[in-house]
């Protein structure tokens, strides 16, 4: 019932934006996360009772980081980068339920670092 309900809270939001608006795809994201993950749909439904929280706020956190990683006049982020970057913004967990282990010895390479 969680995922019924952050998905409706997400679809609320979305009708306050410009269809396929950057805030707009961020919902559609969050909503894949609900169906795929129910376990964060809770987490993302009381997130988003609170303005600070809101889809808005969370693409500005994308934008921020597309900006800091621009090449030229262009500014993206990946899939796994907004999806990394949500689940920070939201607390969520990392895919298939389970925080993300430092100790695991896995190292994140950051592509755009060796770029020129």
């Amino acid at each position: 019932m969680s995922a019924e309900r952050a998905i409706a809270l997400l679809e609320e939001q979305q009708s306050k934006v410009r269809a396929r608006s950057p805030q707009w795809m961020v919902a559609e994201q969050l909503k894949d996360i609900c169906r795929r993950e129910p376990h964060c749909a809770e987490l993302i439904a009381q997130d988003l009772e609170n303005d600070a929280m809101s889809i808005t706020e969370a693409e500005k956190k994308i934008k921020s980081f597309a900006d800091g990683h621009k090449t030229g006049n262009f500014a993206c982020v990946t899939p796994a980068e907004a999806d990394r970057i949500l689940r920070e913004f939201y607390g969520l967990p990392g895919p298939g339920g389970e925080e993300e282990d430092p100790s695991s010895g896995a190292q994140v390479l950051n592509l755009a670092d060796f770029l020129g």
